[in-house]
């Protein structure tokens, strides 16, 4: 437990990064792969490097700090941005998605 708690700043960030490019396969298996295996795969990604490991991170910093500091005030406000704004982000990129990788399937269709 010690190391996460030396290394919490690192594994968020990389936890954050990890969780958007599982989003990005997401929508790519989805969209492009039209693959139910692969989309099922990248949710369990996406759920393994997203909201779980962050909720988790932050109850093991709150309880070797014992107090709400910085770290676990970015959790918070991660999570209430995910289910609130970031909702509205992910459909916007939903669709995004869904024009460029169909549009790209139709075109290479054609050639």
């Amino acid at each position: 437990m010690e190391f996460l708690v030396e290394n919490k700043w690192l594994i968020l960030v990389s936890l954050e990064v990890l969780a958007w490019a599982s989003t990005f396969f997401l929508l790519y298996a989805r969209y492009r792969l039209k693959s139910n295996l692969w989309f099922k795969v990248a949710t369990v990604l996406f759920a393994l490097t997203g909201v779980i490991p962050q909720v988790l991170m932050g109850i093991i910093n709150f309880i070797s700090t014992r107090k709400v500091d910085l770290y676990t005030l970015i959790i918070v406000l991660l999570l209430l941005y995910g289910f609130t704004i970031g909702r509205k982000h992910v459909k916007k990129l939903d669709a995004w998605a869904q024009k460029k990788f169909t549009k790209q399937t139709t075109e290479n269709h054609r050639h």
